[in-house]
């Protein structure tokens, strides 16, 4: 469950050995793949991890700060109210913490009485052999002395020692089974919150202790009620351990069996009263419109999907969330002024902060296949770049693909949110991004750069949005290079 021993060894779970080392858990995934990196049983050595990666350092201007830092900037994660663990659990982690090193110093002891009666038994066979005995445990006698003086062990696997600890202090580590997907709860997050910010698609409704369907079991571990909920559990769940995942914080690291979300058919319909948060301006004809659900009625979707918007004079359209369901209280919508849309001409005209607009939804099958062991490629034009974003940043909330690139066709001065991109490219070492102007019905010769960029296409899952003759040019630009069509997923947005 935990980081455990192997032997006396630390060993690190992957999830953990990935944010001490400031990589994603693809990339450590990666070289095991490749047999540069051991395991056991799921877990790695930080002797291994220092093998493989020795120029790490272990300071604060670590890539996982740097990704942290984006992850929290880049998605408009709510602002925690207080970033430390409450004092209940801070103390209880201690006590753990305590615990483990009062074991560690017995064993310790228990080697060392071990190597002093070794050392005694030598000394004593050197006195009272013959000749050859005392050839042989006179250097045996020295050989030991000089291990047992040895500076063990190294700076930096000292260093990897106190940053875990200090990880465990702060952190909770939280495997689901089935499946196990695994993430962190930091602060005071409760366990959905934790869930969500991390990408994993959990089942949940009001998010706020009444609905019940955010219950899970607790396989092993502690947590701690944060709210108060209204759900009244039966004798046996409360016999098994069952507990409210959006009401609950983990005191110790956790295994929890939780219902996942498995696909689009997973998620239930809702209708939302939303209101206006801000309307921000993108350019003349583009704004960035954002929406607030209520606290007990966030919008549960996947990345990718899109949602009916209504607005107090009727109009109504559908349109991708253009934000991550890490945090499904505020949705971002990119909203273009086109002739004859209704919708659109009352957003740019009449709609302002506080306006209440009806929601509906979710739709639509253009989400991520998280079970997919290869990197992504992702393929936009105009407007499409909507739920491109919200699966870029689901992928990355994930941190599981190697990479990520994105190439983002547009008209000339279309990319609207080039600095957005561009910021991703910056923060993190496995995103690139490649702005292309390109007409839609023109989109070809633009698309040749993918495979002068990927020449093995094959080793990619292609997600590709944008009007249907963008769609028809990538789809023939794929096909002519032989690219898998079951690793292609599209979606039309005009």
């Amino acid at each position: 469950m935990s980081d455990q021993s192997n032997n006396g060894a630390l060993l690190l779970s992957l999830t953990r050995a990935a944010r001490l080392v400031g990589i994603t858990r693809g990339a450590l995934q990666n070289k095991i793949k490749k047999g540069e990196l051991p395991t056991f049983e799921g877990m790695v050595r930080p002797e291994d991890l220092l093998r493989v990666y020795p120029d790490t350092q272990l300071d604060n201007s670590s890539e996982l700060e740097r990704f942290t830092h984006i992850k929290d900037e880049a998605f408009a994660h709510r602002v925690r109210e207080r970033l430390l663990p409450e004092p209940e659990v801070l103390a209880e982690r201690l006590s753990g913490l305590g615990k483990e090193l009062a074991r560690t110093r017995a064993q310790v002891e228990r080697y060392k009485t071990i190597t002093d009666w070794l050392y005694d038994k030598f000394s004593e066979y050197e006195r009272s052999g013959d000749k050859d005995i005392r050839l042989i445990m006179g250097p045996l006698k020295l050989w030991l002395r000089h291990e047992l003086e040895k500076q063990s062990p190294s700076d930096y696997l000292q260093s990897y020692v106190v940053k875990e600890s200090f990880l465990r202090l702060m952190t909770a580590h939280v495997r689901l089974v089935p499946g196990q997907r695994e993430f962190f709860v930091e602060g005071s997050d409760t366990i959905l919150d934790a869930a969500l910010r991390a990408g994993v698609s959990l089942r949940y409704g009001c998010s706020n202790g009444n609905c019940g369907l955010c219950k899970a079991r607790v396989v092993s571990g502690k947590t701690l009620p944060m709210r108060h909920s209204d759900y009244v559990f039966s004798d046996a769940e409360k016999a098994q351990g069952y507990v409210l995942l959006c009401s609950h914080t983990a005191v110790t690291d956790l295994e929890i069996e939780a219902p996942r979300i498995g696909g689009a058919q997973d998620i239930p319909a809702q209708q939302i009263a939303t209101r206006v948060k801000k309307i921000e301006s993108l350019g003349e004809d583009m704004a960035l419109l954002h929406l607030q659900t209520p606290r007990t009625k966030r919008l549960q979707f996947l990345a990718g999907q899109a949602v009916t918007l209504e607005t107090a004079n009727g109009a109504e359209a559908d349109y991708p969330v253009a934000s991550c369901p890490c945090d499904d209280r505020n949705l971002q919508f990119h909203v273009r002024r086109l002739p004859g849309n209704r919708f659109a001409d009352y957003v740019f005209k009449k709609l302002k902060n506080g306006d209440i607009v009806a929601l509906a939804g979710p739709k639509g099958e253009f989400t991520l296949n998280e079970e997919s062991p290869r990197s992504l490629i992702f393929l936009a034009h105009g407007t499409g770049f909507a739920p491109i974003k919200s699966l870029i940043e689901h992928a990355m909330a994930r941190d599981v693909a190697e990479t990520l690139h994105l190439y983002w066709a547009s008209d000339d001065g279309g990319h609207y949110l080039n600095n957005l991109c561009r910021s991703w490219t910056d923060a993190l070492d496995n995103f690139h991004y490649t702005p292309l102007v390109a007409d839609v019905a023109e989109s070809a010769p633009a698309l040749r750069q993918i495979a002068t960029d990927h020449p093995d296409l094959g080793g990619f899952d292609i997600y590709a949005a944008g009007p249907e003759a963008f769609l028809a040019s990538v789809k023939k630009h794929l096909r002519d290079n032989n690219f898998p069509e079951n690793q292609l997923v599209t979606s039309r947005v005009d």
